[in-house]
């Protein structure tokens, strides 16, 4: 459960499970005039999309390299609006580090503050760094932005992070900024929504305006941009991982792409989407957690789905929270130390022609999204098809059949398959090659580019023998390697 879903639910006075869904659609209805307002102003309304905004850099050190710097050409898109307005004069304070020369593929940004117990940031730029390969940090910029109130603080670390990781900063792959606050919308007097008390909504409000003077600033450091918290341990090669995924989904239509389950860690954006993210944090900061309205930016995007990989590339750390210094043992029960054995799962349709149970469809089992496939009684001969958007190279197959809720669902007998020559109604493939059955609900075989003469459009789960149980099918993983 997410951050701010745990905050609704200690706003209710009856049972969650009775009125969490009614009050949720209530608050959906009662947003959705001011977001459809807000789409006309994000898709040209009064803000165009040419005008480049000049972001200015203070630096209130004496230190040569910590020196005011322009930043050259950076067209964040952000145009004049009374409660918005603030973004098109923006200025930061450059603590420590240079821009880098070049655009890279991935900036990652995090927000930090002083914390009443405990202090997790350089634990996690540790993991940033020594979880990343030659390669992969020479495509990468870390951007942290120190946004305490407090100055001094806001130095003093800044002077002991430089110090830890100079060669990252000397190198361009690790800038730490500050949004003065002056800069800030006011934090007193602000909605009490979900009967949250004053101080919680003040602390988390102040988040949300963090969040995008951050994403503002990283608009045009990369092609991609990162969120994620300031206590967190990252997975080997993480990079590659997204990089992966990115690939496995260009073409397509998709606004967010996570790699944790938790929060607003690991999730993925374009950076040219960044200035209207920074944009819609500030124009409802007041309104609710930050991972709420992540999730209906994505909405407001046209992307209805969440595409969440699994494992999770990010794990939660943290034991005490930024507010309070409550404890927060929240974990990822889904993270996974190596990135590198994340399936690639390639765009793809799925159909079934057996009894789907409520919402449970084909689509859940398939990695990004959340979820499970699950249908009655399975008869043989029925099938579950994945059927590619283009052709691939499989190289490898991993199917999960059951849950631990209930251990007997499971695929009692079956075939996995790799067809070719996708049917004109593109739910199928005339022809297929067998390459392996079922054994105790599970599959897994590697080596399958070689099963089959080129690349295949259809990988198939067919049932080869009725079953009186239900079936569910946990997770679908798939590896493809480079046509050659």
């Amino acid at each position: 459960m997410s951050q701010g879903q745990q905050r609704f639910l200690e706003g209710l006075s009856v049972q969650p499970g009775a009125m969490r869904c009614s009050l949720k659609r209530s608050l959906t209805a009662a947003l959705a005039a001011s977001f459809l307002l807000l789409l006309f102003f994000l898709h040209g309304g009064r803000w165009q999309e040419q005008d480049p905004l000049e972001v200015e850099f203070r630096s209130s050190s004496s230190d040569p390299a910590l020196q005011t710097l322009p930043l050259e050409g950076a067209q964040l898109i952000l145009r004049d609006r009374d409660d918005l307005s603030v973004l098109q004069n923006m200025s930061y304070q450059l603590l420590a580090g240079s821009l880098p020369p070049h655009k890279k593929f991935l900036a990652v940004g995090l927000a930090s503050v002083r914390r009443p117990r405990g202090f997790y940031l350089p634990a996690t730029l540790q993991s940033l760094f020594t979880q990343s390969t030659a390669e992969e940090l020479q495509d990468m910029v870390v951007v942290v932005h120190l946004a305490d109130t407090d100055p001094q603080w806001n130095a003093q670390v800044a002077a002991g992070i430089a110090h830890k990781f100079a060669q990252h900063v000397l190198l361009g792959r690790l800038l730490l900024i500050h949004a003065p606050r002056e800069f800030y919308p006011t934090l007193e007097g602000l909605k009490r929504n979900y009967n949250d008390p004053e101080e919680r909504v003040k602390f988390r409000s102040k988040q949300n305006v963090d969040y995008a003077f951050l994403v503002a600033f990283a608009a045009n450091l990369s092609s991609y941009y990162l969120m994620i918290e300031d206590d967190v341990w990252c997975a080997k090669s993480f990079v590659t991982a997204i990089r992966k995924a990115v690939a496995a989904w260009e073409g397509s239509s998709w606004a967010t792409l996570e790699f944790s389950k938790l929060g607003y860690i690991g999730k993925l954006y374009r950076s040219g989407d960044l200035p209207r993210l920074a944009r819609f944090l500030l124009l409802f900061y007041q309104e609710m957690p930050c991972d709420w309205l992540l999730s209906h930016f994505r909405l407001l995007l046209t992307q209805k789905d969440v595409i969440r990989f699994t494992p999770s590339l990010f794990q939660h750390m943290g034991l005490y929270s930024s507010f309070q210094g409550s404890v927060n043992r929240l974990e990822d029960d889904e993270f996974q130390a190596d990135a590198l054995d994340l399936p690639d799962n390639p765009p793809a349709a799925l159909y079934t022609d057996m009894s789907v149970f409520e919402n449970y469809s084909p689509l859940k089992a398939y990695s990004t999204a959340e979820g499970y496939f699950w249908a009655k009684h399975p008869a043989a001969g029925s099938v579950l098809c994945v059927v590619f958007q283009r052709p691939s190279r499989v190289s490898r197959v991993r199917v999960r059949t059951g849950s631990e809720e209930r251990r007997g669902d499971v695929l009692r007998a079956g075939l996995l398959e790799l067809g070719r020559r996708r049917l004109a109604h593109g739910r199928d493939c005339a022809a297929y090659t067998p390459v392996g059955a079922f054994h105790k609900g599970g599959f897994e075989r590697r080596g399958l580019e070689s099963a089959v003469a080129g690349p295949v459009e259809c990988v198939r789960i067919r049932v080869t023998q009725d079953q009186s149980e239900w079936l569910i099918i946990q997770s679908i993983d798939i590896w493809t390697v480079p046509d050659t």
